[in-house]
């Protein structure tokens, strides 16, 4: 039971920032809509909604680069990543 608990709480470590990187990818994506669909109304003059894509584009990053950053350790907890991934080695420190 304790390992069915503890792996359901893994999965929404990763769920949550996935939906976070969601979300600002369809505020940015609506943003963008919005903006050229006024250009086919004379009636309103088109206005991009800087402040809602900048939020979009907060989460979007914060989510992906947590999901980058999971991946990214696991891959080096299991060797799988290329030399420009390693973890640097610290020089051993020899004294005379």
């Amino acid at each position: 039971m304790r390992l069915l608990i503890s792996r359901f709480i893994a999965i929404l470590i990763l769920v949550i920032p996935g939906l976070v990187a969601m979300k600002g990818f369809l505020m940015m994506k609506d943003d963008i809509f919005d903006y050229y669909s006024m250009h086919g109304d004379d009636s309103v003059t088109p206005v991009f909604a800087w402040l809602h894509f900048g939020g979009g584009l907060v989460l979007f990053a914060a989510g992906m680069t947590f999901l980058g950053g999971w991946i990214l350790t696991r891959d080096r907890k299991r060797n799988y990543v290329g030399p420009r991934f390693r973890e640097k080695q610290k020089a051993e420190e020899t004294t005379p």
